[in-house]
C-alpha cells in the first residue's frame, strides 16, 4: 500500500505535492519521490526514507512547474532505496508513472520488454509500467496509457505525467483506490482524501477499470474502452482528522475492514492457473526444503498465535513435525538446530528484538531460516534465507488485525508447497485453495454484519470483569488471538483455554454470569465442544458461540450464535478472528479506551 497524489492547475506543483503526501505517509513511509514538468523539461527527485529525508534533499531546489505527481512508498518489490523510489521513467526520462498495488505479471512484461532493448533500472514491479507507455506512445498520451493497463494483471492506481504533453495527467484504477478533487481552474488526484482535503471537499470517486484526464480545463472519466463516464460529484463531510482514516473513528477499525483487500493482494500472483501454489520466493532455498526433518516456527504476540495456527495446518498437509515457540523463550531452551531443519520466523514489523536473536541463534546453527514479514528491507528480511510478504501494507494501530490474517494465508499457502515438495498432495489440496480464494469474499460477509457484534460486545463485555474464550484444535488456536484482542485494547481479563482442559482445574473460575466465548467452527470436534459449552452452562455462564452456518443443534445450549460462512475447516481461522476482532474493538469503545494506542504497549518491540 502506497500513497499517490498529482496535481494541475496555475499554482506551483511542489508545495502541493509534498502536503499531499505529507498526509498520505501513514500508507508508506519508506521513500517518497515527486516529478514535475515546467512546459519543457520533466524532472524527478526521489529519496530513501520518510518524507522529511526528501524535503531535506528538495529544500533550496528550484522545480519550477504547475504540473506534477508525487508518491510516499510501502516497498513491495524491491528493497527500499533511492533507486527504487517512485516515480519511475522511460528510457527516454520523459514519461514518469507513480503506481500503488501490485503487478503480477511484471516479469513477463519486463522479458519482452527488455528483448526490445528496453534499459531498467529498478527492482520493481512498477518500472514495466512507464516502458509500457513508451513503447506504445506514438503522439497520444492517453491511448498509449489505455493500451498498457490494458496488458497489466494485478492491481493498481497509477497517474502519468508525459513531458510531451504536461497539460494533462492521465491516471487509472484497479483494486487499489483513487480520487479526484475537484477545484477552481486546479485539479487533484490522490490515492485517500486526506491528501487533497485541504483544497477542495467535492471529489470524484473512480471505480475499478475506468481511466481519468486531467487537465486545467477539467475531468473527463472513461472506461477501459474510452467511452465517457458520468459521474456524481462526492462533497465530504469528514475533517481532515477522520478523513486519514478513511472515515472511520479509529485505525484499528478501518485496518479490520481493510483485511479483503489485504488478503487479496497477499494472494496476488501466487496461485497458479491450475490451482497450484506459486511461492517464487522460496526458490534460493528449495532443495533443501526437499530434505527437511523437522520445522520450528517462532514469533511473539499475535504472530506467535498465527504459528500456532501454522502448526495445526502444515503438520496436517505436508505431514512434517513443526514446533512452535515463543521467540522470547526458544534460544533459552538450547534448541536443538541443524541443516536439516527450518526455522520459520513470524514478525510484522520484522524488527522485533526477540525474533531477531532466534533467526540469528538458527543460522549460527546451520538451519535454514524463512522469514514471514509484512516489511520490505526488515532486519528479518536482510538476514533470513528466503522472505514470504504479508501485502497487508502498513498497520498504525498497535492491535494487529490485517496482519495477523495475512500471516494465516501465508501459513496456508507454505503448507500447500511444502505438500507439493514433500509429495504429499491430495485432492484435499484443492479444495482449500478453493476455498482460500473465497476468504476475502467470506471476509466481507463477516463484516457487513458488524452491528450483531456491537451489540454482542455492549451487552456482554461492557462491565465484566473476565472473559473466557474456548476451543479445540485450530478453534483454540485463534481463542487464543481473540483473547489476547480483548485485553490488550479493553483491559478486559481475558483468557483462552482449551476446551478439553476445563475440568482440569479451568472450570474452577466459572461462576454466574462470566462470559464465555465458544468456537465451535472445527467439525470432527464439534461434539465435543458441544459438550464443553454444556459444562460451562451448568455452572450458570453466559456463552456466545460462534459456529459454521447450518449447525444449529448449538442454539439449544448457548445464549447466543454468531454464524460463519461455511468454508473448508482449515482456513476458517481466517474468518473466525474477525468478530472476535470487531468484539474487541466495540469492547473497548463501550469502556473508553484508547483503541488505537493502549496504555504500556507499543506497535513493535524493537528491544529485550
Amino acid at each position: 500500500m502506497c500513497g499517490i497524489v498529482g496535481y494541475i492547475g496555475a499554482r506551483p506543483a511542489v508545495p502541493i505535492l509534498l502536503e499531499g503526501l505529507e498526509k498520505l505517509e501513514y500508507r508508506g513511509y519508506d521513500s517518497a519521490g515527486v516529478a514535475v514538468c515546467d512546459g519543457k523539461e520533466l524532472r524527478v527527485v526521489k529519496k530513501e526514507g520518510k518524507l522529511t529525508v526528501l524535503k531535506e534533499e528538495m529544500a533550496g531546489t528550484d522545480l519550477p512547474g504547475t504540473v506534477g505527481i508525487g508518491h510516499t512508498r510501502w516497498a513491495t518489490h524491491g528493497r527500499p532505496s533511492d533507486i527504487n523510489s517512485h516515480p519511475h521513467w522511460d528510457c527516454r526520462g520523459r514519461i514518469a508513472v507513480v503506481h500503488n498495488g501490485i503487478i503480477e505479471n511484471y516479469l513477463e512484461l519486463k522479458e519482452e520488454l527488455l528483448a526490445k532493448g528496453h534499459k531498467f533500472a529498478s527492482e520493481t514491479d512498477t518500472e514495466v509500467i512507464p516502458h509500457l507507455i513508451e513503447e506504445y506512445y506514438n503522439g497520444d498520451i492517453v491511448e498509449a496509457v489505455r493500451q498498457t493497463v490494458a496488458r497489466l494483471h494485478g492491481s493498481y492506481a497509477l497517474v502519468v505525467l508525459c513531458e510531451d504533453e504536461p497539460d494533462k495527467l492521465v491516471a487509472a484504477r484497479k483494486d487499489s483506490p483513487l480520487v479526484v478533487g475537484l477545484g477552481e481552474g486546479e485539479y487533484f488526484l490522490a490515492s485517500d482524501i486526506p491528501a487533497i482535503l485541504g483544497h477542495t471537499r467535492r471529489t470524484y470517486i473512480l471505480e475499478d477499470g475506468e481511466m481519468v484526464v486531467v487537465n486545467r480545463e477539467g475531468v473527463l472519466i472513461t472506461d477501459a474502452a474510452g467511452n465517457p463516464v458520468e459521474r456524481e460529484v462526492f462533497e465530504v463531510k469528514w475533517d481532515a482528522v477522520a478523513a486519514e482514516k478513511g472515515g472511520y473513528p479509529h485505525f484499528m477499525l478501518k485496518e479490520i475492514h481493510e483485511q479483503p483487500r489485504a488478503l487479496r493482494d497477499t494472494l496476488s500472483g501466487r496461485l497458479k492457473e491450475d490451482g497450484r501454489v506459486n511461492l517464487a520466493e522460496l526458490e534460493p532455498v528449495a532443495d533443501r526444503l526437499a530434505c527437511l526433518q523437522r520445522m520450528y516456527i517462532v514469533a511473539c504476540g499475535t504472530a506467535y498465535h498465527a504459528g500456532v495456527v501454522g502448526k495445526y495446518v502444515i503438520e496436517k498437509m505436508a505431514r512434517l513435525p513443526v514446533e512452535v515457540d515463543i521467540a522470547s523463550e526458544f534460544r533459552y531452551r538450547d534448541p536443538i538446530l541443524g541443516p536439516e531443519d527450518l526455522l520459520v520466523v513470524i514478525s510484522q514489523s520484522g524488527e522485533t528484538a526477540d525474533t531477531l536473536a532466534a533467526l540469528r541463534e538458527a543460522k549460527k546453527r546451520g538451519a535454514t531460516v524463512v522469514a514471514v514479514t509484512n516489511v520490505v528491507g526488515s532486519s528479518v528480511s536482510r538476514e533470513a534465507d528466503a522472505v514470504l510478504y504479508t501485502w497487508a501494507g502498513p498497520e498504525i494501530a498497535v492491535a494487529s488485525t490485517k496482519a495477523y490474517t495475512t500471516q494465516l494465508l501465508l501459513m496456508f499457502l507454505l503448507a500447500l508447497q511444502l505438500a507439493e515438495i514433500r509429495g504429499r498432495t491430495t485432492p484435499e489440496c484443492g479444495e482449500i485453495v478453493e476455498a482460500i480464494h473465497r476468504l476475502p469474499a467470506a471476509v466481507e460477509a463477516v463484516l457487513s454484519r458488524e452491528e450483531e457484534i456491537k451489540a454482542v460486545a455492549d451487552d456482554y463485555c461492557r462491565s465484566c470483569a473476565s472473559t473466557f474464550f474456548i476451543g479445540r484444535g485450530l478453534d483454540y488456536a485463534v481463542a487464543m488471538e481473540g483473547a489476547l484482542k480483548l485485553k490488550e485494547i479493553s483491559y478486559i481479563h481475558a483468557e483462552a483455554y482449551a476446551a478439553g482442559e476445563l475440568k482440569h482445574g479451568t472450570l474452577a473460575l466459572i461462576e454466574e454470569g462470566v462470559p464465555v466465548i465458544a468456537l465451535a467452527t472445527q467439525p470432527d470436534l464439534f461434539e465435543k465442544t458441544l459438550s464443553n459449552i454444556k459444562e460451562v452452562k451448568a455452572r450458570a455462564a453466559r456463552v456466545l458461540a460462534l459456529a459454521v452456518e447450518g449447525n444449529r443443534d448449538i442454539e439449544k445450549e448457548a445464549d447466543r450464535v454468531f454464524y460463519l460462512p461455511a468454508l473448508h475447516p482449515l482456513v476458517l481461522p481466517v474468518v473466525t478472528v474477525v468478530p472476535l476482532q470487531l468484539l474487541a474493538y466495540y469492547a473497548a469503545v463501550a469502556r473508553g479506551c484508547d483503541v488505537d494506542k493502549p496504555r504500556n504497549l507499543a506497535k513493535s518491540v524493537t528491544v529485550e
